[in-house]
């Protein structure tokens, strides 16, 4: 490749989950301490991510892949997305602040995908290529924690009390708007379905529900959607908690997670050639269920480790069961549906399992709270409940032994 379309793109990949980690880390804190917001109503705001999931195949798949360049687009988006985080920025009231997160997760989700395309359009080799470029965008949401906690240290006690988490959306907004101008400067990649028909089934993978008359992928897709519900709880309290229990820097420190699926994502293909796809999978429930024992019944003090390694934990949270999860869909898929297949998942995964995480989440957060103050050990295990539920079902029923699985 290039070495300046390396750049341009190492460096897009790097503000397009800069600006994700800018402001959604600490969305849950911000909601909870500076605009008052209930349970339920935390959980509505942090549902707009799966609502953008489940629109954004729609704007893919109708506007991007038939008439206009993926780079245009993306500017597009990210340059509207910038107005829509100022006036998040500005909101003082939940009922203000709530169109504006629903209208721009509907333009950013779409992004995810776009540079992506983008990304493939300039690579020979993907497999190989790919990884190289993506990484940076791991990197772009670290360095937003580590800005937001050391540099900033708008998540302090003080801080928190001073409502200065609202510059996380001043933060974003800015970061938006120079990867929406900078977007235009990309490499060209026109629409690779122009003029071809496309329907609601192929947008939205639906011929891939052939699939699901294999039971055992039928037992991999509802466990899919059923392992989101205690992800939900992470995503929309973590930040949250770990400010209330009184860690320093819990904004930067939850990057520890980050790095960790970074290492973990390197050890994933040894780990999966030694134990199969149903044992790798297995491991990643499994984590989701002791991290939030680890934060039920750690603190701030003493037991801080606990918090450390449950933050840790994210690493084969997310790899040994979502990345482990694509493969395994890639593999039964063939190739005639693999694209149908991954989008089935992804629609299962971050729109409707994570959807209903999101308001059961919300819902039980509000249900544990006493005089305002939450009662964190019911809200944690909980979900460690439910992610031990998942796994049980998961390693009572699921039983693939196709040779395509032990080939992964």
């Amino acid at each position: 490749m290039n070495p300046t379309i390396r750049v341009k793109l190492s460096f897009m990949m790097f503000l397009e989950f800069f600006i994700w980690g800018a402001w959604f880390v600490t969305l849950g804190t911000f909601l909870s301490k500076n605009l008052g917001a209930s349970g339920p109503e935390t959980g509505a705001v942090f549902s707009t991510q799966s609502w953008g999931a489940i629109i954004a195949p729609f704007i893919i798949g109708l506007i991007a892949d038939r008439y206009f360049n993926a780079e245009k687009i993306l500017g597009v988006l990210h340059i509207l997305g910038a107005i829509l985080m100022y006036q998040m920025y500005n909101a003082a009231d939940i009922s203000v602040f709530y169109p504006y997160v629903l209208s721009y997760m509907i333009l950013y989700m779409p992004t995810l995908a776009l540079v992506n395309s983008v990304s493939f359009n300039q690579m020979t080799d993907p497999e190989k290529e790919f990884s190289s470029i993506r990484i940076w965008g791991t990197l772009g949401w670290i360095a937003a924690g580590l800005l937001i906690s050391f540099a900033f240290h708008w998540d302090s006690q003080e801080g928190v009390k001073d409502g200065l988490l609202r510059n996380t959306f001043l933060m974003a907004s800015i970061a938006s708007i120079v990867l929406g101008v900078f977007s235009f400067l990309l490499p060209k990649t026109p629409p690779k379905g122009k003029g071809e028909k496309i329907t609601v089934s192929d947008i939205l993978g639906l011929d891939a529900l052939k699939l699901l008359k294999d039971k055992n992928f039928l037992i991999f897709f509802i466990s899919s959607i059923l392992i989101c519900i205690p992800l939900a709880f992470y995503y929309q309290n973590a930040n949250n908690f770990l400010t209330n229990v009184g860690m320093e820097n819990p904004t930067g420190k939850m990057t520890i997670g980050q790095i960790s699926e970074v290492l973990f994502l390197l050890a994933l293909p040894i780990f999966f050639k030694k134990f199969g796809f149903k044992k790798t999978i297995l491991v990643g429930m499994l984590a989701w269920a002791i991290r939030y024992v680890l934060f039920a019944y750690g603190n701030a003090g003493e037991l801080s480790f606990m918090l450390i390694i449950g933050i840790a934990l994210h690493g084969i949270c997310y790899d040994f069961f979502f990345v482990s999860g694509q493969i395994y869909t890639n593999s039964k898929a063939g190739d005639k549906f693999k694209s149908a297949a991954q989008g089935l998942i992804t629609l299962a995964t971050y729109g409707i399992g994570m959807l209903i995480g999101f308001m059961v989440a919300g819902q039980i957060t509000e249900t544990y709270k006493i005089n305002g103050v939450e009662d964190w050990k019911m809200i944690w295990i909980i979900p460690a409940g439910i992610a031990f539920v998942v796994f049980l079902i998961f390693a009572l029923l699921f039983n693939d032994k196709t040779k395509t699985q032990t080939e992964l």
